[in-house]
């Protein structure tokens, strides 16, 4: 099993996850950015992991998908998203996450695999513009409003169970 996971993240967390799955699984496994050129043609599982920020996917994953949906059709591939949507429950996985159902609905691609994962809040990292708009959303969705806060919503154990069934494809 020689896997390459490949992830679009706008604060890190997108990344970590992705990292965290490679040391799940083998010294074979590749972690880069889906902005970085990579032959997809030396992998048997291709994984892909992307982050949420205002309610959309960067639209360089789009065309990441669209420039290799052969190479994607062809083998064994698996999605991930991550948003802060998914610390609710019954909002944490593929079937029910709007924005996992929203990505489906779009692009042609159908992954093997798909999960959804809470991300991180990290307000002190944010840009002034960017900590002011998250911190309005959170107030909407009854989440933290403490800008001092960094949160991190990811389950661990859920990654893991995520890549124990990759493994088993």
């Amino acid at each position: 099993m020689k896997v390459v996971i490949l992830y679009s993240s706008c604060d890190g967390q997108t990344k970590k996850i992705a990292e965290f799955m490679a040391q799940q699984l083998s010294s074979d496994t590749v972690v880069t950015s889906v902005l970085e050129p990579v032959d997809l043609s030396d992998f048997t599982h291709i994984v892909i992991g992307a982050s949420i920020r205002y309610g959309h996917f960067d639209k360089n994953l789009y065309q990441f998908i669209e420039n290799n949906y052969s190479e994607l059709s062809q083998k064994k591939s698996a999605f991930f998203g991550v948003n802060l949507t998914a610390r609710k429950e019954g909002k944490d996985n593929p079937e029910t996450n709007v924005y996992i159902r929203k990505f489906l609905q779009r692009i042609e691609w159908k992954p093997m695999l798909i999960g959804v994962f809470a991300g991180a809040l990290l307000y002190p990292r944010y840009k002034w513009f960017d900590r002011i708009m998250i911190q309005f959303i959170m107030k909407l969705t009854g989440g933290e409003t403490d800008t001092t806060k960094e949160i991190e919503y990811t389950d661990w154990k859920k990654v893991s169970a995520f890549i124990e069934h990759l493994r088993s494809k």
